[in-house]
Order: structure tokens, then C-alpha cells, then sequence
């Protein structure tokens, strides 16, 4: 279950269909993980009766660690090295409905993080005609990112293009996004929209969802490097 909600945000009846296993002993282990603080849910934006559930990695690490280190000193974790670019490098496409906070966002920050080692970009289903101010701001004041000059973008623009990750962080844009040439590498992240309280005071919002895209994007790092072959189209 672990391995499964570490790659991609999933709601019960998936895990239970991923793992082989019935949806009550599923929601069993997810309430115990949810209790000890691993795993969080969150309301499906396309379907309210469902939720998404998502593996809390920094927390994992951290009592990973903390279990380690109670066993033997000699076990404590330490930082590890940026791991090296891939030849050829990867190709990750970040998918939301507007393209104008979230994907954006999770394209900068990857970007960002491989130092231009992966090549990533980002579509939107209904692409804004420009990018939120605030995350813009956001970006820029928290992390020293400038996207001020980039432009939503249709994702039928890219239609024809081959990416190895395809990953969705809208619960709607997840449903309608076509496939792009390979079904193992479509991960979902389920974050909510940023704007979406529609009030002027939602500055905050846009803080957490970069924040969380910030974590989410460097743990997707090492994956990247260390993905199986067969991964690939």
C-alpha cells in the first residue's frame, strides 16, 4: 500500500483493485495510516463522494529515520547527494484544468530542482488566458523563480508528443487526460485549487500549494533517476 500511495495519489477502490485485496481491509490499513499522521485525504474536486489519499513522504522519511536510529546509531539517515542527470533525460508533463497555478508551479519547481535536467513542461485542459498573479508571487518571493513572461498553453498543443511521466494534479484534468505514449509513468497528484474560494485574500492558499508542490516535486526526483527501463516508451 506504501509503495503503491508513493507514487501517485489513489482513492480506496484503486488501491483495493492495485493491491488484489477488499476495499474494507484497504480502508482498514488507510485509517491506521491515517491515524499515525502518514497518510492524509483529500475531497475529490471532480467527485465530492470520493477522495484521494496521499502518502506524507517527509513524514515517512523522518520515522524511517527515527526507527533507524533506535535500532543502532550506526542506522541514522544522513542527506544523500543529488542524484546524476539521466541520458537521455526525461520528459515530464504536469497537467491541471487552467495551467495558470498549479501545473505552472510543478513545472517551474522541477525545473528548478533538476537544474534543467529533465525536460518538463505543462498544459492545462481549459488553459486561463494568464498565469495567477499569486503564483507568480509565490514563486518568486519564496523560491526566486521569475514566470512572469510564461502563458497557459492548451494541452491539444501537444498532441502527438511522448512523455515518460504524465502526471495530473487536478482531480478533473485527471479524468479527460489523454494518454501520451506511457500508461506506467501517469501519476496523480490531488491538490487543491489555489483560487478556487474565489476571495482576494487567498495569497495563504497559493503559499500551501507551492509549499506541497515544492515537497512532492523533490521526491520525485529520484524516481525519475532510478525508474525502471520498461517505464519508458
Amino acid at each position: 500500500m506504501l509503495t503503491e500511495l508513493a507514487r501517485s495519489d489513489l482513492r480506496v477502490r484503486e488501491l483495493a483493485s492495485l493491491l488484489a485485496q477488499p476495499q474494507n481491509l484497504v480502508s482498514y490499513h488507510l485509517r491506521l495510516l491515517r491515524d499515525g499522521g502518514l497518510v492524509t485525504a483529500t475531497r475529490s474536486s471532480f467527485d465530492g463522494r470520493d477522495s484521494y489519499y496521499h502518502l506524507d513522504l517527509d513524514r515517512c522519511a523522518h520515522a524511517l529515520a527515527g526507527t533507524g536510529t533506535a535500532l543502532h546509531p550506526a542506522l541514522q539517515l544522513g542527506g544523500t547527494p543529488p542524484a546524476p542527470p539521466v541520458h537521455p533525460p526525461r520528459t515530464v508533463l504536469f497537467v491541471c484544468t487552467g495551467n495558470s497555478a498549479r501545473s505552472p508551479i510543478a513545472e517551474a519547481q522541477l525545473r528548478r530542482h533538476s537544474a534543467g535536467h529533465v525536460q518538463v513542461t505543462s498544459a492545462g485542459t481549459r488553459p486561463r488566458p494568464q498565469l495567477h498573479p499569486h503564483a507568480e508571487r509565490a514563486l518568486r518571493e519564496n523560491f526566486g523563480v521569475g514566470v512572469a513572461d510564461r502563458r497557459p498553453r492548451h494541452l491539444d498543443t501537444l498532441t502527438g508528443r511522448r512523455f515518460d511521466y504524465v502526471i495530473t494534479l487536478c482531480d478533473k484534468a485527471r479524468e479527460i487526460c489523454p494518454d501520451f505514449g506511457n500508461p506506467a509513468g501517469k501519476l496523480h497528484w490531488s491538490i487543491p485549487d489555489p483560487a478556487a474560494a474565489g476571495t482576494g485574500d487567498d495569497y495563504p492558499a497559493f503559499l500551501q500549494v507551492t509549499a506541497d508542490i515544492d515537497t512532492r516535486v523533490r521526491h520525485l526526483l529520484p524516481v525519475l533517476v532510478t525508474e525502471p527501463e520498461e517505464t519508458r516508451p
